[in-house]
């Protein structure tokens, strides 16, 4: 028989068990990056997370015989209804085994709880922040993980939410890079060259974190106003986009960002990170010293690189920022370490910019996708 019950974030040990489940399900799964338990744990710590300031979730967890076979997190971001003028719900952390009757038990659960708060839609895998993670994983499963970037998930996953009439909210395209068939179409180097002559824009340029953290505010701004018109905007808070600087400058090499100035403000980015995998998968989710250092000599060997966030803000779209950008990272990964390359999780809706990097010699090789329903 199989029960489902409401995890108490107050009991250490039910988070622990829900946390640890993942870390089971996929034990021996080459391609499976763990995430740290930490950064799980924080999910469900509402006195800590900035997401529960203005929101609110719970988790759930479904037993068989008193062991847990799947869990699943049920989430409301209000800011995000209230910008968008929707009663939508999130699911996330969903991980289960291959059984239908444990999947529909535990969405039931999810839906029940999201009913009771006047929603009518549920989305997901969508998580508590941007760089948490979307969707489900549909194509490419033999491929490793992008750090903890996007999710991994068997195959079976689809075939579970679909039966219980999920359908296609978006799709999220990675693309493989070889970097040396990274090539930025002559049009777009001529393009780049006029803006630098025109002094419209000009590139920021890094030495090391420290530079980095003095434009940390305004980059955060820009990060923020940036993707204002994409499906998963909403106005994020001081503190969240203080823990999204946070995140991001963990993994940041200096080289590899590129920052758009126009006079003195930023009005565009273009992130690469070096691809810890490695690292991350020999630690199984801990941080001691000993996986820190690891992490840090992988960054500085790493052949792999993704690139995890572009754009430029909407009233400066069509002034050259774009081609500038690409062209400013074709010119560093050209004389880089760098051999492989993932553009990672371009929106469907993104159409221009997943045109720019198949022509540029991106190879589409995975598929993450949000589901929605309505309850």
């Amino acid at each position: 028989m199989i029960q489902i019950e409401q995890v108490d974030l107050t009991n250490k040990k039910a988070v622990n068990e829900f946390v640890q489940f993942q870390y089971d399900l996929y034990k021996g799964v080459p391609q499976f990056c763990p995430p740290f338990y930490a950064d799980i744990k924080l999910m469900l710590n509402k006195q800590k997370h900035p997401f529960y300031e203005h929101s609110d979730g719970d988790f759930f967890v479904a037993r068989q015989d008193g062991k847990v076979v799947g869990r699943i997190g049920a989430l409301v971001n209000n800011p995000f209804n209230q910008y968008h003028g929707t009663k939508k719900a999130n699911f996330y952390l969903f991980d289960t085994i291959n059984d239908q009757e444990v999947a529909n038990k535990l969405f039931d659960r999810a839906f029940e709880w999201a009913r009771a708060r006047g929603l009518n839609q549920m989305i997901g895998p969508k998580g508590l922040g941007a760089f948490d993670g979307y969707g489900i994983q549909t194509e490419g499963y033999e491929h490793h993980q992008m750090m903890i970037m996007m999710n991994y998930n068997y195959p079976y996953y689809v075939n579970l939410v679909e039966k219980l009439g999920f359908e296609t909210e978006v799709d999220f395209m990675s693309c493989y890079l070889p970097v040396e068939s990274f090539i930025i179409p002559e049009r777009i180097t001529q393009i780049a060259d006029k803006v630098l002559e025109r002094g419209t824009f000009k590139i920021l340029n890094f030495k090391n974190k420290a530079e980095i953290r003095k434009f940390a505010p305004q980059i955060g701004k820009a990060y923020n106003d940036t993707f204002i018109n994409n499906w998963e905007y909403y106005p994020l808070s001081d503190a969240e986009v203080k823990k999204l600087l946070k995140d991001l400058l963990t993994l940041i090499e200096p080289a590899l960002i590129k920052i758009i100035m126009h006079e003195d403000q930023i009005v565009g980015f273009l992130l690469g990170f070096p691809d810890i995998t490695p690292a991350l998968q020999r630690g199984k989710g801990h941080i001691t010293p000993w996986s820190i250092v690891d992490m840090l000599i992988t960054m500085r060997q790493t052949k792999w690189i993704s690139l995890n966030g572009a754009g430029v803000l909407p009233e400066y779209h069509g002034r050259g920022g774009n081609a500038l950008m690409y062209s400013e990272m074709g010119k560093t990964l050209h004389n880089s370490r760098f051999v492989h390359g993932e553009l990672t999780q371009v929106a469907n809706t993104a159409v221009q910019m997943r045109q720019d990097m198949i022509k540029a010699g991106g190879q589409p090789y995975k598929n993450h996708r949000v589901y929605h329903k309505d309850i």
